[in-house]
């Protein structure tokens, strides 16, 4: 057994700055504006499957930066900064357990280059989004988030319906691998409500922990292992069941997983669906995900010439089409509310 820093300890190693939390705090607000249909933009998350290489990561959010300056009118974008990776059989398991990319899982290491790299995304004026997988990494790395997502693979779990429930910012619950929908439905309702639960507090003690509930939990279309899901159908036949239950909740289409069969070059096709049924206004969608890196596609974790800019997890499309993409959705939007005027 090897102890770990509290995440007092890890927090008072590399503390938030006031100007940092108010900047947080206003793009949780700005996601949360977008959800009740407040403000007018879309949301765009965009970034690796999973983050490898701090270096790489900061590059890429440099990148978005200078993008996010362009488009800021018309899209919010966060950036996917996603540092723990689920697996159903085996495989890495992402930079906060296994920073050295090589099985010795030095989590201190992990959890403290995580930090530095989501403190300096929070300077370079870049919101993180990323997935709330394992309930103790959540006390570590909570107060640098701006969205939270739930899984396919943990949609069910209570424990995570109940974080869901507990946390300061918007969280996205995912529909099954299987493609229901009913699950993360069900998600929602529960972690809109109030719970008392075990955790861990600041000090890194076993707490009792207690949540008033989450009003800005929303699904996410991330396709089904049999088909996609962003199609106008299901995205009316899950407004329909949102509807009679009264929940006031938009929707997130996932580009990437099964909405394009695990293709990444068919990630542009969903983006630029979602995107039309969005302008023309027949569907309550909020915006769009993306998995996108500097070099796309992706690579083994074991190859011998590992490149910093190349996914090792699912293939990605490179930094050139992800402009493409976001200047693409900023130009359609801002002549649709031309139009919107102009009528």
């Amino acid at each position: 057994m090897i102890p770990l820093p509290s995440p007092f300890e890890i927090h008072d190693r590399l503390p938030l700055t006031l100007r940092q939390r108010e900047f947080i705090q206003s793009q949780r607000h700005a996601v949360q504006n977008i959800m009740q249909r407040e403000d007018k933009r879309i949301l765009i998350i965009t970034g690796p499957c999973s983050i490898h290489n701090t270096e790489s990561a900061y590059t890429y959010a440099e990148n978005l930066a200078k993008l996010k300056t362009q488009i800021d009118p018309s899209c919010l974008v966060l950036m996917r900064a996603y540092v723990e990776k689920p697996r159903t059989t085996a495989g890495w398991t992402g930079i906060v357990y296994d920073p050295h990319l090589d099985g010795s899982f030095d989590i201190e290491k992990g959890l403290m280059e995580t930090r530095k790299l989501f403190l300096k995304l929070t300077d370079l004026g870049i919101p993180i989004a990323t997935e709330l997988l394992h309930p103790l990494t959540y006390p570590y790395l909570s107060d640098l988030i701006t969205w939270g997502c739930i899984g396919a693979r943990t949609v069910t779990s209570q424990p995570h319906r109940q974080l869901a429930s507990y946390a300061p910012f918007p969280v996205g619950f995912k529909n099954s691998i299987d493609g229901n929908i009913d699950v993360a439905i069900d998600g929602i309702l529960c972690a809109r409500k109030g719970h008392t639960f075990f955790g861990v507090d600041n000090s890194g003690h076993i707490a009792k922990l207690s949540s008033s509930g989450n009003p800005h939990t929303h699904i996410v279309l991330r396709g089904a292992s049999s088909s996609p899901n962003y199609d106008m159908a299901t995205i009316r036949g899950v407004q329909a069941k949102l509807d009679k239950l009264e929940l006031d909740c938009r929707l997130l289409v996932d580009c990437s997983h099964d909405n394009c069969q695990k293709d990444e070059t068919r990630q542009k096709e969903v983006f630029f669906s979602t995107l039309e049924n969005i302008a023309d206004g027949t569907v309550d969608v909020m915006g769009m995900m993306l998995e996108s890196h500097i070099e796309k596609g992706n690579q083994p974790l074991l190859s011998a010439h590992l490149s910093p800019n190349r996914s090792i997890t699912d293939p990605c499309i490179d930094w050139a089409e992800t402009e493409n993409l976001l200047l693409w959705a900023h130009n359609t939007l801002q002549k649709t509310t031309s139009c919107q005027i102009s009528s």
